[in-house]
């Protein structure tokens, strides 16, 4: 099984082969951002991606996106810090087919590797648990309110990148992210840009 990794540290790259490393079967593959990972999923073919979400350049959620417009039956797992579960939910939402913290026990890697191998899905029982007793407080999460790709622009925007660098770097129009930007804020109830910016860093989109 061919295990595509992106992820841009090298220390957590390396944990991953430490972690695997008793799993003749797999054959690692790595990339270290958006581009890469793109790149390689398009010339490897590998037969699941294991993506970080907080990659240099566009997130893990909008290069999750763009293999999946290319296959759709693309397996991948989302790998992240961050263990709210509004991001889990989201990595759902777009078509992943599991989530693992990376604050979370390191066998869970392994343990999602193997369920979506096989076809199946996986989340952390804890994270899992969070998600189906949230209820009314997960609907009151602001993070909530909004779209993966409105996700994504607040990232790109909070990282201090202009409309006109997030429009090129999300393959859209200037236009689009612009009032895509107002909607965020009506949806958050905050007035500036400064605000939204505060926003995601302390949501910890950014």
């Amino acid at each position: 099984m061919r295990i595509l990794i992106v992820d841009d540290h090298p220390i957590v790259a390396s944990g991953c082969r430490a972690v695997l490393a008793d799993e003749p079967a797999i054959v690692l593959l790595e990339a270290c951002d958006a581009e890469s990972g793109e790149q390689a999923f398009n010339t490897e073919r590998p037969d699941i991606c294991v993506i970080d979400i907080n990659l240099p350049t566009v997130s893990g959620f909008e290069l999750a996106r763009r293999i999946l417009v290319r296959d759709a039956s693309a397996r991948i797992i989302m790998f992240s810090m961050n263990d709210d579960p509004v991001f889990a939910a989201r990595a759902i939402e777009i078509g992943a087919k599991g989530y693992v913290s990376k604050t979370g026990d390191p066998h869970d890697l392994v343990e999602a590797i193997h369920e979506v191998g096989k076809g199946g899905e996986y989340l952390p029982p804890a994270m899992a648990r969070s998600i189906a007793f949230a209820g009314p407080a997960f609907a009151r999460s602001p993070l909530s309110k909004l779209t993966t790709r409105e996700m994504e622009i607040l990232r790109l925007l909070s990282a201090g990148k202009s409309l006109s660098e997030v429009a090129w770097l999300v393959h859209s129009s200037y236009k689009t992210v612009a009032n895509t930007s107002s909607i965020m804020r009506q949806k958050l109830g905050v007035r500036t840009s400064v605000e939204l910016v505060r926003f995601a860093i302390e949501s910890g989109v950014a």
